[in-house]
Parts: C-alpha cells; sequence; structure tokens
C-alpha cells in the first residue's frame, strides 16, 4: 500500500470515528427534541396557554406517582383520575413528603401512556419543570395544569383513546448550587446523596 493510500485511510477513519462521535453527542437531545414535538414515546407537550377550543366530548385523565429506588421521599397523587373535556383546563396535584433528618432535592420524569395520546396531553404549568428541593419534615401540594389538545378527535391512532394516564417519577438528584448557598448562608449543612 502507497504512502498516499495509507494516509488517505487513516484520514478517512480519523473522519469516521469523529462522525459516529459527534451522532453519539447529539443523539439524546435530538431524541428528546424529537419526542416532545411528536409527542413519541408518551412524551406530552408544553404551552403557555390554555387550549382556545372546548369540546363536549370528554376523556378520562388518571395519575401515576412512583419513585426511584434510592429516592427517600413519599410521592402519590392526590386524586387518580378524573374526567374532563377535551380542550378544557385541569389542574391535578400531586403530595411529596420528605421523611428524613437532611434536604432532599428531586427532579421528576414522566410520560404519559397510551403512547398516541402523549402528543395531544398538554402541560401549561407543572412541578416538573423545575427541580424541587424539601426540608427534613416537609411536605407539600405539587400542581399541574393541563389539557387535552382537540386535534385528538381527528387523529387516525389518538381519536380511539377515552384514558390518559399522567405518570411521574421522582429522583434524587445532587442540591441545586442556589440551595447549597442558601442554607449556608442560614448555617445549615447540606449532604448530597
Amino acid at each position: 500500500m502507497s504512502r498516499n493510500n495509507a494516509n488517505r485511510t487513516a484520514l478517512v477513519t480519523v473522519g469516521v470515528v469523529l462522525f459516529m462521535g459527534a451522532m453519539a453527542w447529539a443523539a439524546v437531545p435530538f431524541y428528546d427534541w424529537f419526542c416532545r414535538v411528536t409527542g413519541f414515546g408518551g412524551t406530552p407537550g408544553v404551552s403557555t396557554a390554555a387550549s382556545a377550543d372546548v369540546l363536549d366530548r370528554t376523556i378520562k385523565v388518571r395519575f401515576d406517582g412512583s419513585l426511584a429506588k434510592d429516592m427517600p421521599w413519599t410521592f402519590k397523587p392526590q386524586q387518580t383520575q378524573m374526567e374532563i373535556r377535551i380542550g378544557e383546563t385541569g389542574l391535578a396535584f400531586y403530595e411529596a413528603y420528605n421523611p428524613t433528618d437532611r434536604p432532599v432535592a428531586g427532579q421528576a420524569s414522566y410520560n404519559v401512556t397510551p403512547y398516541e395520546a402523549g402528543g395531544f396531553f398538554t402541560k401549561i404549568d407543572c412541578f416538573c419543570f423545575t427541580e424541587q428541593v424539601l426540608e427534613p419534615g416537609e411536605r407539600v401540594q405539587m400542581p399541574v395544569t393541563f389539557y387535552v389538545d382537540p386535534e385528538i378527535v381527528t387523529d387516525r391512532d389518538a381519536k380511539y383513546v377515552h384514558t390518559i394516564t399522567l405518570s411521574y417519577t421522582f429522583y434524587e438528584i445532587d442540591m441545586p448550587e442556589e440551595t447549597h448557598a442558601a442554607l449556608a448562608e442560614d448555617g445549615r449543612a447540606v449532604y448530597n446523596r
């Protein structure tokens, strides 16, 4: 093999490795964006305003809450289900409690089932948009405001959905830096996992 062919082969190999590395790095944010835009995998949409249309047809929304393996909180929905009109703004509450003797930070992941409904379930405001920090013994009510997009009734697959389940799983995260600073000012110790 000539020196030019060897250099070309090495350059192509390095190029392929760099390209594959870049694609692997971009895959997670791209997949997250794709799921949020399309509702793929039960990922609900997000809106800053309520639906402009409210239909006479109703849909049942169920609520589920769970915890990751090492999350020390208790976490549950305050209502197991509600029936709302499609397009109507709904408000549901979840309760979280920190039974430990230390502040604990958590973040909720969520999804909607069946997956066909994911792109039509739209959150206006949700505790899952930000980290939550509970002090020792603190119990909080956390709201989620949502609606089911009226376009669900014309979707080829989703129009047959009569019940949607909104599920959250809370997992422990490292304490946010601003919380560290605020607790330090108060003279309280902060323990990370």
